[in-house]
């Protein structure tokens, strides 16, 4: 690379504040922690696929940051290298290259831990740097290579796993990409054994389900403690996270899993405005990003890609099987699950979903149809979110709700930024009736639920965020539902002999069986919102505190 194109790379503006610079106090701090050491010319910090690489933060010197060969970012004294990747144990997303030598300051994975917990000042800079740099990483396409179908379910379920864990991913198209032969044949893989995944590092996937991928990426350990842990925490959304980080850091013995990815239904939200302490708003992934860094911090990983099919009380306390043939034994259970939004009711839906149907509106959904029109159908928070979201990167959005009033079921600020916005049409008392097209969605028909009269919108995808049904089949009927499948708490719960020889009434949020606790949204009566689910997280950790000091009889 010429002098020139160095510096002007240099002096590139600093994106969101995903690369400040340190002082020299700073760097003095972290050497405390690490070593001081020279670096020459060409030498490789670290390189795609690399796990567990050291921390570097460059004291003199130039260092060149690669991606697929080219380089991306040109960092000098005072710049400090990696992303969220690093503090999460998955393999680089880019190779880092000592351009012109100099000195560095390295510290291990363990000692940048030690740097996030200890102090609070310089661990929030780095923290706030590497999820702004994960953000750009994903709004550039590069990480995990896909390669496969548009039209394969599999590889809608990839790209989904990916979007959802905030994986930075592109889609090699083979119906459409001109690279994707090549790309296969550099491999040994041909266009039948697609969708493959081409990890950072060159490791090649054919078809992997979601376990396998979340254990090349880090995100699922593969032993489960035999030990009873105090606490389990099935599912991963706003309320489950909180009751991990709040449970860990009171000292209980926490194990947390996630059948799809953090952040549940909150992690399929853009943007969320009405949260207290982000008057700029914070989209659902982000938040769920942060919270599982807190986690970490206490010593939890949440595991994903495991999901929850059995239940059952054994030797004093409960025994939870998952999908991969493993069971942890816990003291107390907080359920967690949530829910997952309805399938529209209209025919040949089927047909669809695997391609242009979502239940989702993140940046991988916008970009898998950006510049075509879309439906979405719900009147709730979530599908207003989606329509102000998919409105800034596509040409028109049609916003069909079953209801006559937008209010009923979406917050004030979200009504007056749905109705304000020029490209989104809201079609009140409107039904989906018909999807039209062959492979790919072509257009769908709505209906107006009182004149009945119908017409013809040309959408090239559809967004479904009614209703919700709760995910509580693993409970096995051992924990009391209400007639939606919901899980009764507190002063719902039927009072029997299993309280009676406790010597006390349920806490608010457990359920029939002792130190088994609800949360969230697949609670009966809940309030479907992030900050209402957290506070039930938080306060669930009181709880079960409460309960361990009775004695865990079941």
């Amino acid at each position: 690379m010429s002098t020139k194109l160095t510096s002007e790379l240099l002096e590139t503006p600093d994106e969101h504040g995903a690369f400040p610079r340190l002082d020299s106090e700073q760097i003095d701090q972290l050497a405390r922690y690490g070593t001081r050491r020279p670096v020459r010319e060409g030498e490789v910090l670290y390189a795609e696929g690399d796990r567990g690489h050291d921390f570097f933060v460059i004291v003199s010197g130039v260092v060149h940051v690669l991606e697929n060969g080219q380089v991306v970012r040109v960092h000098g004294p005072g710049r400090f290298l990696g992303e969220l990747g690093l503090l999460q144990h998955q393999p680089s997303f880019a190779t880092a290259v000592v351009a012109e030598p100099g000195e560095v300051v390295g510290l291990t994975a363990d000692q940048l831990r030690a740097v996030v917990q200890d102090d609070p000042v310089l661990g929030d800079v780095i923290l706030r740097a590497y999820l702004m740099r994960r953000a750009v990483l994903i709004g550039r396409g590069n990480g995990l290579q896909i390669v496969g179908s548009c039209f394969s379910p599999d590889t809608k379920r990839l790209l989904e796993f990916a979007a959802r864990n905030r994986i930075p991913h592109r889609l090699v198209d083979t119906d459409s990409d001109g690279q994707a032969e090549d790309l296969l044949r550099q491999f040994g893989v041909t266009t039948a054994e697609t969708p493959v995944v081409v990890v950072p590092g060159g490791e090649t996937l054919r078809n992997p389900g979601n376990r396998e991928l979340a254990r090349i990426l880090g995100l699922h350990a593969t032993s489960p403690p035999s030990d009873v842990t105090d606490l389990l925490v099935v599912g991963a959304g706003p309320g489950g996270l909180a009751a991990v980080v709040y449970g860990a850091s009171d000292g209980l013995g926490v194990v947390a899993v996630d059948s799809v990815a953090v952040g549940g239904q909150a992690g399929t939200t853009s943007r969320i405005e009405n949260y207290l302490g982000f008057p700029s708003g914070v989209s659902g992934p982000e938040l769920a990003e942060r919270a599982v860094l807190q986690a970490r911090k206490f010593g939890v990983q949440v595991n994903v890609a495991v999901e929850a099919i059995t239940f059952s009380p054994r030797d004093g306390h409960y025994v939870v099987g998952f999908d991969d043939s493993s069971q942890v034994p816990a003291r107390t259970v907080v359920i967690a699950t949530g829910a997952r939004y309805r399938r529209l009711d209209v025919p040949r839906l089927a047909d669809f979903e695997a391609t242009d149907v979502h239940y989702a509106a993140t940046i991988h959904e916008a970009r898998a149809c950006e510049g075509n029109p879309v439906a979405v159908v719900g009147g709730g928070n979530s599908a207003g979110q989606a329509a102000v979201f998919l409105a800034e990167r596509v040409p028109q959005v049609h916003l069909v709700v079953r209801s006559g009033d937008l209010n009923r079921d979406m917050s004030r600020y979200l009504v007056d930024r749905v109705m304000r916005h020029p490209r989104i049409e809201v079609l009140l008392r409107h039904e989906i009736v018909e999807l039209r097209g062959d492979k790919n969605i072509e257009g769908v028909v709505v209906e107006d639920n009182q004149s009945h009269s119908r017409h013809a919108l040309p959408v090239r995808a559809l967004f479904v965020f009614i209703g919700a049904i709760p995910c509580t089949a693993w409970l096995s009927r051992l924990v009391a539902l209400d007639e939606d499948g919901f899980v009764l708490t507190g002063e719902h719960v039927a009072t029997d002999d299993t309280w009676w020889h406790k010597g006390r009434r349920p806490f608010p949020l457990e359920t029939n069986r002792p130190g088994v606790f609800a949360i969230g949204d697949v609670r009966s009566g809940s309030i479907k919102r992030a900050g209402s689910a957290i506070g039930e997280g938080a306060m669930v950790v009181r709880l079960v505190h409460e309960h361990l000091s009775f004695g865990a009889t079941t």
